[in-house]
C-alpha cells in the first residue's frame, strides 16, 4: 500500500534489527522501501541491503555534507555502482548551507557532477536541500531542458519553490515533521503540493512522527506521514496509498503499472476516461509519456477503448457522485457518440453531467454538435488557453484556424447547457487577464484559471 521512498537502514542503530524492521514495515502496508546513500561506503552498504531483501531498492551518490574532499574521480566509481540493477537514482545528493562540514564551491561542484552524472545514466536524484535554496533554484532551473527528474526530499523550503520544482515536473516528499505541533506552516505548503507530484518517505532513522517522536525512526511510520497527508488533502489513507505508489513507479520505476482506469473518482465527481487520443498536441499535456493522475492510470490505446455499456456498469447509480465528468487525456469528442450514449443513461437516472473538451467538436465530427448536447450535457468546460490565435496554435501544436472554431462552439454551446467554462492554463507565457476580458467580454461565459505543475 505505501512506499517509503526515503530510509537509511545501513545506520549503526539498525544493524541488529533490519530482519524486524523489515517485518514490522510489511506488517504496517509497506510494500518497498528505498534505502538512499550519503557516500561511497554507504552506497555499498544500500545495495547489500537492496541485494538481501526483495523489498528493498538503493540510491548511491555522495551527501553535501561529505563532499568537503571531492574529486572528480569519485564519479567513475558512483558510476559503476549506479549500474547495479536494484539501484533506482542518484543520491542522496545536494545543498547543505546549515552546517560548515563542506565549503560551498565544493558542494556545488560534487551536485553538478552527480546531476550530469544522473542525466547520462537516465536515472532520477534524490536531493537534499537546506538552507541553500537561491542556489539551488539557480541550479535546479539551469537543468531544465536535460531531462532531470529530482525528488526534494525532506522538504523544509518555501510554497513558491516547491510550485516551480512541480512546474518542472519534479516530485516532493515530507517526513514525519509534517506531524509536529509546530508545523503549521509546512502542512500549509503541503495543502498546496499537487498530488501527481507527492511521495511519502521517513528520513529513517530521522524525523520520526508523532506519537512516536524522540525514538528511532522506521519505515513502518511511513503511515503516520499518509495520515497526515489524507487529513491535509481530505482524501482517503487508500487514496494515499495508491497515488504515491504510483507516484514512485512513475520516478523510481519501483511496483507495476495499474490497468487502464475506465472511469476514475476525484473528490465526489466520477470521470470517465473517454480516449487517450486528441487531435491537438498541446505542449503542457502528459498523455503520451506519462498518463497517470492521482493514482490512476488513463493511457489507453484506440483498440482498447471501451463501448458505452462498460462506463455505464461502472457508474451504476449516478446520483451517488457531484457530476458524472467526460474528461481523460484525450479529447471525448472524438468519441462522441460514446458520450451521448453514456450522457443520456446519466441524465435519465438524475445524475449530472459535464464534458471537458477543447472545443474542436465541430471541426472532428464534421457537424455542428451543440444542439445535440440539451437535456444531456449540463457544463462544458472548454480549454481557452491563450486569447491570441498564434499562440494558441504553437500551445496545442493546431492551426489556427483552431481558435475561432473553439471561440464559435462555446457561443453555439450556450443556448443548449446549463453552463459554458472556458479556462487557461497559468503558463508565464500566458496573459490571463488579456484571456479573461475575452472569455467574459465578448464570448459571455465564465472563466477560470486552472494550475499547471
Amino acid at each position: 500500500m505505501f512506499i517509503d521512498t526515503h530510509a537509511h537502514l545501513f545506520f549503526e542503530n539498525f544493524k541488529e534489527d533490519v530482519d524486524g524492521i523489515i517485518t514490522r514495515a510489511k506488517e504496517n502496508g509497506v510494500d518497498y522501501i528505498i534505502v538512499p546513500a550519503t557516500d561511497i561506503k554507504t552506497s555499498k552498504e544500500a545495495i547489500a541491503l537492496a541485494e538481501k531483501y526483495e523489498q528493498v531498492y538503493a540510491t548511491v551518490g555522495i551527501h553535501p555534507h561529505d563532499t568537503k574532499e571531492w574529486n572528480e574521480t569519485l564519479i567513475s566509481e558512483i558510476e559503476a555502482l549506479a549500474k547495479h540493477p536494484k539501484v533506482v537514482a542518484v543520491g542522496e545528493i545536494g545543498l547543505d548551507y546549515y552546517y560548515d562540514f563542506s565549503p560551498k564551491e565544493q558542494q556545488i561542484k560534487a551536485f553538478k557532477s552527480q546531476l550530469d552524472l544522473a542525466i547520462k545514466l537516465e536515472l532520477p536524484v534524490v536531493i537534499h536541500n537546506r538552507d541553500s535554496d537561491g542556489d539551488m533554484m539557480d541550479i535546479i532551473q539551469s537543468y531544465c531542458s536535460t531531462g532531470l527528474k529530482a525528488q526534494f526530499h525532506c522538504y523544509n523550503g518555501s510554497l513558491d519553490d516547491a510550485l516551480e520544482f512541480m512546474k518542472m515536473n519534479h516530485f516532493i516528499s515530507f517526513t514525519g515533521n509534517i506531524t509536529f505541533k509546530k508545523s503549521d506552516s509546512l502542512r500549509e505548503i503541503l495543502k498546496h503540493i499537487d498530488l501527481n507530484h507527492l511521495m511519502l518517505e521517513t528520513d529513517s532513522p530521522f524525523m520520526t512522527p508523532v506519537p512516536y517522536r524522540g525514538k528511532r525512526n522506521e519505515p513502518a511510520y511511513v503511515n503516520y506521514v499518509a495520515q497526515q497527508v489524507a487529513a491535509v488533502h481530505k482524501i482517503s489513507l487508500e487514496d494515499v496509498g495508491r497515488i504515491t505508489s504510483l507516484n514512485t513507479f512513475r520516478f523510481f520505476g519501483i511496483g507495476k503499472v495499474p490497468k487502464t482506469s475506465f472511469t476514475y473518482l476525484l473528490g465526489n465527481s466520477l470521470y470517465i476516461n473517454v480516449t487517450n487520443r486528441c487531435n491537438a498536441d498541446c505542449t503542457f499535456c502528459r498523455r503520451k509519456e506519462d498518463p497517470f493522475l492521482r493514482g490512476y492510470n488513463l493511457g489507453m490505446k484506440k483498440s482498447e477503448e471501451p463501448p458505452a455499456k462498460v462506463y455505464i456498469k461502472e457508474i451504476d447509480d449516478p446520483k451517488k457522485y457531484d457530476e458524472i465528468v467526460f474528461c481523460g487525456y484525450g479529447e471525448p469528442t472524438i468519441r462522441w457518440d460514446v458520450v451521448r450514449e453514456v450522457a443520456k443513461y446519466v441524465k435519465v437516472c438524475g445524475g449530472k453531467t459535464r464534458i471537458n473538451t477543447n472545443g474542436h467538436g465541430n471541426i472532428i465530427n464534421k457537424r455542428d454538435i451543440t444542439p445535440e448536447m440539451k437535456d444531456i450535457i449540463d457544463v462544458v468546460s472548454i480549454s481557452f488557453n491563450s486569447f491570441d490565435s498564434k499562440q494558441y496554435a504553437e500551445l496545442m501544436k493546431v492551426s489556427e484556424d483552431h481558435f475561432e472554431e473553439m471561440k464559435k462552439f462555446a457561443s453555439l454551446a450556450k443556448p443548449y447547457v446549463k453552463k459554458v467554462v472556458m479556462s487557461v492554463v497559468s503558463l508565464d507565457e500566458v496573459e490571463i487577464e488579456k484571456s479573461r476580458k475575452v472569455v467574459e467580454d465578448e464570448i459571455g461565459v465564465e472563466f477560470r484559471v486552472r494550475e499547471y505543475f
